[in-house]
């Protein structure tokens, strides 16, 4: 038994969907539907998943745009992210005109994820760790039995999330990726919200932003 995950980039900005499911079960979750919900929903039939809830890293739209649309035609809930990102998902309608997106209509998820919160699909639970400073609201999702991280736009592979965001702020996320993400092992892998994965350890060594080790040579 393990979990698996399946990344498919939507939108314009490449955001990186998650599909994510338990193996024995076949239930799973779908991380940060930003949009292209037929292509979504294709993939989640190739793979033969049930899909319970879509999970929310953050209010931004390119992770939030396809949510609803997602989760009424599953007939399922939407899930997260932490309270504090509400104003973001309240202001979707204008983020929606802000960038050419199809018009994203403004929603309260059916429940908000605080630090300490568990995401659970079959036989699988992700840990809720919550991760301000790109969005007050941003949250990590974490696998322990896995050693996988949905981590969002918190970090990436050689760079970190923009603090230049309302309510962004550049030493509170610093913080949250030195304080929350590094204790749960240089071994995690992690899926960013863009981009490549990589691991906690190989960021410590060589991210110019939070490089905290020397590199092994």
């Amino acid at each position: 038994m393990a979990l698996q995950y399946h990344v498919l980039p939507v939108t314009s900005f490449s955001q990186n969907c998650s599909i994510v499911w338990c193996d024995k079960t076949q239930q799973g979750i779908v991380v940060d539907p930003g949009g292209d919900v037929a292509a979504i929903r294709r993939q989640i039939e190739q793979l033969s998943v049930e899909v319970v809830s879509v999970v929310l890293t953050h209010g931004h739209l390119d992770h939030v745009g396809g949510a609803t649309d997602l989760a009424k035609k599953l007939s399922i809930d939407i899930i997260g992210p932490h309270k504090d990102d509400n104003f973001w998902l309240q202001g979707l309608p204008g983020q929606s005109q802000m960038f050419n997106f199809p018009l994203t209509e403004a929603f309260e998820p059916q429940q908000w994820l605080n630090e300490g919160d568990t995401v659970t699909f079959g036989d699988e639970t992700l840990q809720v760790i919550h991760t301000p400073g790109h969005t007050p609201g941003h949250v990590v999702l974490f696998s322990e039995s896995a050693k996988l991280a949905f981590v969002g736009d918190v970090l990436f592979n050689g760079s970190i999330g923009r603090t230049d965001f309302p309510k962004g702020d550049f030493n509170t996320l610093i913080d949250s990726i030195k304080s929350k993400l590094w204790p749960l092992g240089n071994e995690v892998k992690f899926v960013p919200g863009h981009g490549p994965e990589s691991t906690f350890g190989h960021e410590r060594r060589s991210n110019p932003f939070v490089a905290d080790e020397m590199p092994l040579y």
